[in-house]
């Protein structure tokens, strides 16, 4: 464990993020530029977003399969937005073979082993899948197909932030082929509250939901959507997308079926996706001065307990402790005892609170001989004695309550921090000096977009759902707008 002083959030927001995760021990830095090792307890908490994720995926109707990591240039080339949006950050393979240089001198690239058509390393997999779409889909009754894929993704990102933004990051991706636009877009908004569903009701952080601008959409899309989070310094984080294709990426890879009329027809696509950035913005919506905090729902141990023993009692503290891990473990909550020896009591707590454990549970001589255990809330350190007949029920509704307190905080930093504003200087002033989102007319040209952007560093995140076409002035040149877009500083 990493004893090292976690800056607070108010000194350096940056430096404290890194010093969670080191804390908690969620991922460190690897020796490959840009990429990270992410760590036990970090790769849990990503085992448990997948699998509830993964459950609703298939419930959904999908299935899970896998395509393979390398994208020939030449399948790239067929979709050329595509190809234009991803074109910095690809890494590519150019040739298949080293040659020994010589004793003592290692390996090097053999030049007689260069590949014909260079292999692009995948910064999604749309090229790769739809060639294979290709030959799958034939008639009206392969439609529609239903795909996820659980992998991993390259983008040569040159900054780069554990979990927010590395080289190589791990996702699901979903891709989907239906007969008609309508069924296409139904898909589109289904899978987008599927992400609402997990990040709010499991990572317990609320989010607007909306339409990007054309700007901000996926490559080759003829629209996206996105759910945006609210970071605890005042920046948006982009926590799910879901892309209505159209039909630009069946036409440029040939996908073709025969419709019950027998006519040829182009089918309509999506593809939507979800990855280990929403890990940062777990740490970033709750965790505090003292570490990472997680939410009930989705920590890979919910409750630790801590017997307080002596030596000439710790058989008798310790077996206490085992009986309530037991009776925990009954009721399905994930619970581990800390019985070493080698640390001290204070130590144990402060490492259990750096990893954001929920419940911690305090047994010692004096909870026995009254037959109670002493819970600890990780939100607030409020601590109550309980007995020990009724200890999973006072547990678990802890951590009922803990679930509700860190989305309900949440929701009230998002609703407090976005701001209705009426003219450019007050946006300005907003965006500069408060953070968080601001809700203000665009009249939707993609030249006052980049002219805000570039004075303010904000970008438009989404046109809430639940916006009403209104009658009003662009917030930065003047002209006729219809609707008030969210924007805001964003990872």
């Amino acid at each position: 464990m990493s004893n090292k002083r976690i800056t607070k959030r108010s000194e350096d927001y940056t430096q404290w993020y890194l010093d969670v995760i080191e804390a908690a021990e969620l991922a460190e830095h690897s020796i490959v530029r840009g990429c990270m090792v992410i760590k036990p307890h970090g790769y849990a908490i990503w085992e448990n977003i997948q699998k509830v994720l993964d459950k609703k995926i298939k419930d959904t109707g999908h299935k899970n399969a896998y395509f393979p990591l390398f994208v020939p240039k030449s399948t790239m080339n067929k979709e050329a937005a595509h190809v234009k949006g991803f074109a910095k950050e690809c890494a590519i393979v150019t040739h298949y073979r080293l040659k020994d240089a010589g004793e003592g001198k290692g390996v090097v690239v053999d030049p007689e082993a260069k590949l014909q058509d260079e292999l692009i390393v995948r910064p999604t997999s749309e090229a790769i899948m739809y060639e294979t779409f290709s030959t799958w889909i034939q008639s009206w009754r392969d439609l529609p197909l239903l795909i996820n894929q659980w992998a991993n993704i390259v983008r040569w990102e040159m900054r780069t932030r554990l979990f927010l933004r590395t080289t190589e990051f791990l996702w699901q991706e979903g891709h989907t082929v239906h007969a008609t636009h309508k069924e296409s877009e139904q898909e589109v908004f289904k899978m987008l509250n599927v992400y609402k569903d997990v990040v709010e009701n499991y990572l317990a952080i609320p989010v607007y939901a909306g339409k990007k601008s054309k700007v901000e959409s996926f490559p080759g899309a003829i629209r996206t959507y996105s759910i945006e989070a609210l970071m605890q310094d005042g920046k948006a984080l982009q926590s799910g997308t879901s892309h209505d294709l159209g039909d630009n990426f069946s036409k440029a890879f040939n996908i073709k079926f025969a419709d019950k009329d027998g006519e040829i027809k182009h089918p309509w696509q999506t593809s939507w996706g979800l990855s280990t950035r929403i890990i940062g913005g777990l740490i970033m919506s709750h965790s505090d001065d003292k570490g990472l905090v997680l939410p009930p729902k989705i920590t890979p141990i919910q409750v630790v307990i801590i017997p307080v023993f002596a030596t000439e009692n710790r058989e008798q503290v310790v077996g206490k402790a085992m009986e309530c891990k037991k009776e925990l473990e009954k009721e399905n909550i994930p619970v581990e005892v800390d019985d070493r020896e080698y640390e001290t009591v204070g130590s144990k707590f402060n490492e259990w609170e750096k990893k954001g454990i929920p419940v911690r549970i305090e047994i010692g001589t004096k909870e026995i001989e009254e037959n109670k255990a002493t819970l600890v809330s990780r939100i607030n350190s409020e601590k109550t004695q309980v007995s020990t007949e009724h200890l999973v029920d006072e547990v678990k509704k802890l951590l009922e309550n803990i679930q509700k307190e860190l989305f309900n905080r949440a929701k009230e930093r998002l609703e407090s921090q976005t701001y209705e504003v009426e003219d450019y200087e007050e946006f300005k002033d907003v965006i500069k000096n408060k953070g968080g989102f601001v809700r203000a007319f665009w009249c939707e040209n993609e030249e006052c977009e980049a002219t805000i952007k570039d004075e303010t560093k904000a970008t438009t995140r989404v046109l809430p759902f639940d916006a009403k076409e209104e009658s009003g002035k662009c917030i930065y040149c003047g002209k006729e707008a219809k609707y008030k877009w969210l924007f805001a500083l964003a990872y």
